[in-house]
């Protein structure tokens, strides 16, 4: 029983407990939501209140926006019609001015057609003038034949003829005063910077040949050369190419080729062999092969050394090559590295009197000739070959140019093309630079004396002054003053499109009238 109460009072307080938790917990969730409702009316409020405010700000914003937008819309108008105002104005202008314009070219118009109703009733008097002079200039034709006894083309042909007779007298004495009116200005001028170029130009003269005397200090020398039954010349002229005589001639041995090159290997191959003293077959062509490297770098170093004292950069060095290999050459006995250098500095003077490029004139001086030192044999003459090789390494048009047009091979296209070929006949036709053979001198002169027999009325002509000048003696019943002018002239173009000769030839005509009587 006690066990039961003690349950029964457990549940009782149990049950109590839990009651009175529950009404404590409704009265703390009533307390809860009545906080929660009076936050929530709080929060409601201030929202209302604030989207109170952000409505009047927005409001306020929108009345600026739409004051500005209403400013700039204002603005834009007041523009808009300031430039409509502008426009209506010129249009006004245009029409006044159009308007204007109008009534001028009305006036001008009713000018015109009164002119031209003036015009052509005088073209009318005036044809009918015509007609009446017409008729009056066959009448007087007529007559004219009737006294004359001569009829129209008759008389036309005439006078046509002695007019022609009379034309051609005034052209010669025309032309004749005005070749000399050149004369006195052109030649003057290309005299003046041709001379002042030869002047400002110092250069040796060199003549070559085809033979080299070594000497040595003695004839015992001479069998050491030669060699057991001839074998050491033997190998010495294989090795080379170059001939060598060996005769009486006292302390000397001759070396003959045509290549300077070949001939100056032998001569210093010769001049090592003697001073070491061992000469044999073997040894020979060691000395030659070193030689000949010798050679090829001193090539090289002359051509280097040329440019250098020229001013002239930026050459191939293969053209630098053929540049050296100029000082073994030689144009009828003219060392041709020389000539080149003398060639390279009067196109530069040349060049500077008349303002033009200065290097690019000594470059086509230097190497209008290198044509003539080949590696073989080129059916090309020279001009063209030199041009190819020009081309070839990456030289100007102009240069190229001056070089092939330097003999007139090909067109002249640029000024330095006559200047190159200007210095070239300076520096060939100077006396002592060159040596031509005797049969062709002596041939030259006689085409040039020829040339004149060729016109009529000649009766004699010599060549004189090494061909540099030409006198020709006419007949004075065939050939009159004014015919003799001609004559000359014909006779120096004639010579100037068939002959080839250095510098210039002048051509001077002599008409000698004699009267001879006798006293008896």
């Amino acid at each position: 029983m006690d066990i039961l109460t003690i349950i029964i009072s457990a549940i009782a307080g149990i049950g109590g407990g839990f009651g009175i938790s529950k009404f404590i917990e409704k009265k703390n969730v009533s307390n809860l939501v009545k906080n929660a409702k009076k936050e929530a009316s709080s929060i409601l409020k201030d929202a209302n209140l604030e989207g109170e405010n952000i409505k009047k700000d927005k409001i306020l914003q929108a009345k600026e926006k739409f004051i500005e937008l209403k400013s700039e819309h204002e603005q834009v108008i007041l523009t808009r019609d300031r430039k409509v105002a502008e426009v209506e104005k010129r249009v006004r202008d245009k029409e006044s001015q159009i308007s204007g314009e109008l009534s001028k070219a009305k006036k001008i118009n009713d000018d015109f057609e009164a002119k031209t109703s003036e015009y052509n009733t005088k073209i009318e008097i005036l044809e009918k003038k015509q007609v009446e002079v017409e008729k009056m200039h066959k009448s007087q034709l007529q007559q004219l034949e009737v006294i004359s006894g001569l009829s129209t083309e008759e008389a036309k042909n005439q006078l046509i003829e002695g007019l022609k007779g009379e034309a051609k007298t005034q052209a010669m004495a025309h032309i004749q005063e005005t070749i000399e009116e050149a004369k006195l200005t052109a030649q003057q001028e290309a005299k003046k910077i041709i001379i002042n170029t030869i002047q400002r130009v110092g250069t040796e003269e060199a003549v070559e040949n085809c033979v080299s005397v070594f000497n040595i200090e003695s004839d015992d020398v001479k069998g050491r050369i030669i060699g057991r039954e001839g074998r050491n010349i033997r190998a010495i002229e294989a090795a080379t190419g170059v001939e060598i005589i060996v005769d009486d001639t006292p302390e000397a041995i001759i070396l003959s080729c045509f290549d300077p090159v070949r001939r100056e290997i032998a001569r210093l191959a010769l001049h090592k062999l003697v001073t070491d003293g061992r000469i044999h077959p073997a040894r020979i062509e060691e000395v030659v092969a070193k030689t000949t490297k010798q050679i090829d770098d001193e090539i090289i170093e002359v051509g280097k050394r040329t440019v250098i004292d020229l001013g002239i950069h930026g050459l191939h060095p293969e053209l630098i090559k053929v540049v050296g290999r100029m000082k073994y050459r030689s144009s009828y006995g003219q060392n041709l590295l020389q000539h080149s250098r003398e060639v390279s500095k009067l196109c530069g003077i040349m060049a500077a009197e008349l303002g033009l490029n200065v290097k690019l004139a000594k470059r086509a001086g230097l190497l209008h000739d290198i044509g003539k030192v080949p590696d073989a044999e080129s059916d090309l003459p020279h001009a063209l070959l030199g041009m190819q090789w020009a081309e070839k390494y990456g030289e100007k048009e102009e240069v190229c140019n001056a070089i092939g047009a330097h003999h007139d091979e090909i067109e002249m296209k640029s000024l330095l093309s006559p200047i190159v070929q200007v210095c070239d006949a300076i520096s060939g036709a100077r006396p002592g630079a060159r040596r031509q053979v005797l049969d062709s001198y002596i041939q030259r002169l006689k085409d040039l004396e020829e040339v004149a027999y060729g016109f009529t009325g000649v009766k004699s002509a010599y060549a004189i002054q090494a061909g540099r000048e030409l006198r020709v003696i006419v007949e004075s019943e065939k050939v009159s003053d004014d015919n003799a002018a001609n004559l000359s002239f014909e006779i120096s173009q004639k010579i100037q499109t068939e002959m080839t000769y250095p510098g210039q030839v002048k051509v001077t005509v002599i008409r000698e009238t004699r009267a001879v009587n006798i006293a008896k």
